[in-house]
């Protein structure tokens, strides 16, 4: 596996999802799992959270409370009340609490300048909260926003959520000419329930013409260069990101039904090649 060190800057955004037309499909079970022994794919890099605290070779932590290009309301620490392991698992934990200025705190990890690889499988088991002006995410950034910039660089969100919408989430991508709002997307509801009620898995397949979209194993988007409003710039390496925000353009501002603490928990996240 090939290590690519080139350092990024500190943020950019996780912009919004796709279009109206949402997949519905029924949760398979939580079997249904891609496994560490695959005859596709070959698990290449993985963190199973499974220590007392983050493995720093594998993420850091992004700090600060400017608004993240969204108007998002939290403040990211690295405090344990935000971010921990604990059981196996994950946690990113908003809190209503007055810190440095905001009304919020949170977490937000990156693997920037430490995992940032061009193509293969990715996933992760997560259990998303749900709630007004809740926006969990696991997306991608490519590893050259610091001098392409922003949407140049290309970003690919694997899932997002907001929410207000407790059985939907999105798969987008965004770059030069399909970003924002106008980013390349499409979202997947569930037939009954909602995504917080249990872990999902999350995935995304990207190969040199082609991304491909997957909840649980179901295959709900997929996207190729004739497909989109710009170029295709989805041809170098991209850094893994999980967030818990809150508020901010597209989910809006939590409001009197919203309970904290609010806690994003992540099982796994693993990535993979394909086999040659």
């Amino acid at each position: 596996m090939k290590k690519y060190l080139t350092f990024t800057c500190l943020f950019f955004l996780c912009a919004c999802g796709g279009s109206a037309t949402s997949v519905v499909a029924t949760v398979l079970e939580p079997s249904v799992t891609t496994q560490v022994s695959n005859p596709v794919w070959e698990l290449v890099w993985q963190d199973e959270f499974d220590g007392s605290t983050l493995d720093h070779s594998k993420w850091q932590e992004e700090t600060g409370g400017d608004g993240w290009g969204n108007h998002e309301l939290q403040f990211y620490t690295s405090r344990t009340e935000n971010l921990r392991l604990a059981d196996g698992k994950l946690i990113i934990e908003a809190r209503k609490e007055n810190y440095s200025g905001r009304e919020y705190t949170s977490a937000r990890i990156k693997t920037a300048g430490l995992q940032e690889i061009v193509y293969g499988r990715f996933e992760a088991r997560i259990k998303i909260p749900a709630g007004q002006g809740t926006w969990p995410a696991f997306w991608m950034l490519g590893n050259n926003i610091s001098t392409a910039g922003w949407p140049n660089c290309g970003e690919i969100d694997i899932m997002e959520n907001i929410g207000k919408e407790p059985a939907t989430i999105h798969g987008t991508v965004h770059g030069p000419g399909y970003s924002g709002a106008q980013g390349n997307g499409k979202p997947y509801s569930l037939a009954s329930g909602k995504f917080a009620d249990d872990y999902h898995i999350y995935a995304i397949e990207w190969e040199a013409a082609e991304i491909r979209w997957y909840v649980d194993g179901i295959q709900y988007h997929s996207v190729r260069p004739d497909q989109l409003a710009g170029k295709w710039v989805f041809d170098h390496p991209h850094f893994l990101i999980l967030n818990l925000a809150t508020g901010g353009d597209w989910p809006g501002a939590p409001d009197v039904s919203t309970v904290f603490p609010q806690q994003m928990l992540v099982d796994y996240v693993r990535v993979f090649k394909r086999k040659s």
